[in-house]
């Protein structure tokens, strides 16, 4: 078995291992998704051992502070009260922008075909959050935008590339150029 499938077999089996079952009510949906939350990254970052990555541990470093950065820093400056009432730390999503920040490494350095389980895992992240009545819509959606983000600008693929995208942020323009090679 090749490192792509057996990376591929570990992170489903990993996505697999907390899923929960459709008469789950919303408190075991929310412990679910706190788990997920977790595996997901902690499986892209395992991935990175896996295949005797260093450069790509560097990477997941970089792309996981960056959204960690950005995502606390946007929720205590947007200050929007979550839908229970419980605080004002709603936007973003930290646990989506997380889970999706994994899944988006694992997509940008190792190929889309073995993120496919950590995507679908991080999107029931989301759908926690929204069935636990800690954010609204705007905030999970706002989080996965970060989260892929963060991953798809600060990583590189383990393989040769085709495509590559890049940002340049002057204060004077935003420019975003796609390259691909064929």
């Amino acid at each position: 078995m090749s490192h792509k499938h057996s990376a591929a077999l570990i992170v489903l089996s990993g996505s697999l291992l907390t899923a929960t079952p459709s008469y789950a009510n919303s408190s075991d949906i929310e412990t679910a998704g706190d788990i997920m939350m977790v595996a997901i990254p902690a499986l892209a970052y395992g991935s990175t051992y896996y295949m005797d990555d260093p450069e790509g541990r560097m990477q997941f470093y970089k792309s996981f502070a960056a959204n960690a950065v950005t995502t606390y820093g946007l929720k205590k400056t947007v200050d929007r009260e979550r839908p229970d009432h419980s605080d004002n730390d709603s936007f973003p999503s930290a646990h989506t922008s997380i889970a999706f920040q994994g899944a988006s490494f694992i997509h940008k350095r190792y190929g889309f075909e073995y993120s496919i389980p950590a995507y679908i895992g991080a999107t029931f992240v989301g759908y926690s959050r929204l069935e636990a009545d800690k954010h609204h819509t705007t905030d999970v959606l706002a989080g996965a935008a970060l989260g892929v983000a963060s991953s798809m600008f600060l990583t590189k693929s383990y393989y040769d590339d085709t495509l590559h995208v890049s940002a340049n942020l002057a204060p004077e323009s935003y420019q975003l150029a796609v390259h691909y090679s064929f």
